[in-house]
């Protein structure tokens, strides 16, 4: 390992995170610091704010395995984060969705072998896909519909980027860990989502906007949460070969979610959209999602700690100082 000794006998490492300039790389970029780890961010696009002297940033293609190669050089551990994600990414850019996050992830797990870095996988609650069975858990059958549904390239290229990552460790040795998020949110996340396009909107002074009444339901994770379960699956020898759902249990519909994001900003106006009229055909909405976190539980001790009103207030009050945010495009909710 890299680095010197640090408080509590701990090492620092050298670290690589694809996807560092994201919404949940740029948190964990931040904790990795905290702690003492030399980060390398690899990302298509800078980081929107410096994270400090440690961080070196390389910008670049994950197809492009020669650049990522360098970027991966002595590192020890890789944070496997950057993809294609976002309801508006899946309808707009369904190639781009299967090629960069399979390619993509093909030329980390290789980079990584070639580097002996232990490498940890975010994948997502997308790829049980519509299972009715919940809560999932982390070995739940995958319920797809049809290849001509744009909607399901999102979970097919991960459910890909699975196996390459499991496959990788059987016949390579690679130390790998894969964690599944549910439904994270939190300050920084691009304003295409339920909660982020929400408090969006409502600090904008535009109506809130639910789905088909909102009926669906969600097990929202506070974005502080999901980077604890993230290290811990990165630090715990029990967590190799092996994926965890990191997300709450605590399910919610839409509609309460939008509701107490308007209590909290005091907007009242909510618009209702029909998602066939809205998206069309090839968008297919799911009526609940709910993980089964025991795993986490029993092998990473991990919990997800933060209340949905709690996370709310916290994301709100970042949002009401971030002009840079509230001036983005909330990609055209109604």
């Amino acid at each position: 390992m890299g680095g010197g000794e640090l408080m509590a006998g701990r090492v620092s490492r050298r670290v690589l995170v694809t996807g560092g300039a994201g919404f949940i790389g740029h948190h964990l970029v931040e904790r990795l610091l905290d702690r003492g780890d030399e980060v390398t961010v690899f990302d298509a696009a800078a980081p929107r704010e410096a994270a400090g002297d440690r961080v070196r940033v390389v910008e670049g293609d994950l197809r492009d395995i020669t650049a990522l190669g360098r970027a991966a050089a002595g590192a020890d551990v890789v944070f496997h984060l950057a993809a294609v994600v976002g309801v508006d990414q899946y309808l707009s850019r369904p190639l781009d969705v299967v090629d960069i996050n399979f390619t993509g992830t093909r030329n980390v797990l290789e980079v990584a072998h070639r580097a002996g870095a232990k490498v940890v996988l975010s994948s997502t609650s997308e790829v049980f896909g519509k299972n009715p069975a919940v809560p999932w858990p982390e070995d739940g059958d995958r319920v797809l519909g049809s290849t001509a549904s744009d909607r399901w390239s999102y979970s097919s290229s991960k459910a890909l980027a699975e196996h390459l990552t499991f496959a990788f460790a059987r016949q390579h040795g690679l130390e790998a860990t894969i964690v599944r998020y549910f439904n994270v949110y939190g300050p920084r996340q691009r304003p295409a989502y339920v909660v982020s396009r929400s408090v969006h909107r409502a600090l904008n002074g535009k109506p809130l906007v639910v789905y088909d009444k909102g009926r669906q339901t969600r097990c929202f994770t506070f974005i502080d949460d999901a980077v604890e379960g993230t290290l811990r699956a990165a630090e715990h020898p029990g967590a190799v070969g092996e994926a965890f759902n990191i997300g709450s249990m605590v399910e919610t519909t839409v509609g309460e979610v939008v509701r107490l994001i308007g209590e909290l900003t005091g907007i009242g106006s909510i618009v209702d959209v029909d998602t066939a009229e809205k998206l069309g055909a090839s968008y297919e909405d799911l009526m609940r999602r709910v993980p089964d976190n025991a795993k986490a539980g029993r092998i990473l001790d991990w919990r997800p700690e933060t209340s949905l009103r709690d996370g709310l207030i916290k994301t709100i009050e970042w949002a009401r100082a971030s002009d840079w945010w509230l001036n983005l495009s909330d990609n055209g909710a109604v």
